[in-house]
């Protein structure tokens, strides 16, 4: 097969993050593969919606933190204007926070940025080929869930929570107070603190502090236990 004709024949890849070296580093590994080719980025999802129409990708590989709308509602999106789009989620999180919640709004795979090139090139052509890519841990995790091993009931509490609600939570626990999530994720003070009051309910909660301390202990953990 010439090089003409295999760059014609290969997959399309749109690259959805907000760090410009991510999206050139990312670009390079993907535009080095015969079969795969990158077909446009964005840095937000708000571009990215924008786009998607235009560039018809193959697979969508997206961040889970963007500016102004979450990785998680830009996958809820996208299957609302093209149902069955792949998109393969790559982050900095550890997947034990988010893969399942991944999974729940549409997407197709998860995967954390240190795994390197060789295992993000395996996850692109695994959900290419129609399955589901997650470590080996979440997998075991999900079919015991699925297999009535594990009821999806004995979670934490945390896991009632919206996607949005959870973001708001984890940010609560890095240290940010109201103001720097409602810069950093573009969204009012007010939408913030309606947000921290529907988190408080659910986890049955009263003060403020209370919510602080217990996002911050939880935070603690996850980083203990990873």
């Amino acid at each position: 097969m010439s090089k003409k004709s295999a760059a014609k024949d290969a997959r399309r890849i749109l690259i959805v993050d907000d760090h410009p070296m991510m999206r050139q580093g990312l670009a390079q590994l993907i535009g080095a593969e015969p079969d795969l080719a990158v077909c446009g980025e964005a840095e937000n999802a708000e571009r990215a919606l924008d786009v998607i129409g235009r560039l018809k990708p193959d697979l969508v590989l997206a961040d889970i933190s963007l500016p102004g709308k979450s990785g998680l509602e830009l996958i809820k999106d996208f299957q609302s204007m093209q149902p069955g789009l792949p998109v393969l989620v790559i982050s900095m999180h550890d997947e034990s926070l988010y893969a399942e919640r991944v999974l729940r709004a549409g997407g197709r795979g998860y995967i954390m940025k240190q795994e390197g090139g060789k295992k993000l090139m395996q996850a692109i052509r695994q959900v290419l080929e129609g399955r589901i890519y997650v470590s080996d841990k979440i997998s075991a995790e999900i079919l015991e869930m699925f297999s009535g091993h594990r009821a999806a009931t004995e979670g934490s509490p945390v896991d009632k929570l919206s996607d949005r609600e959870f973001e708001i939570f984890r940010l609560i626990g890095e240290g940010w107070n109201t103001r720097e999530i409602a810069g950093k994720l573009y969204l009012s003070v007010k939408t913030v603190e309606a947000h921290r009051l529907n988190i408080k309910e659910k986890l049955k909660l009263k003060l403020a502090s209370e919510l602080i301390r217990f996002a911050v202990r939880w935070a603690e953990s996850q980083n203990d236990g990873r």
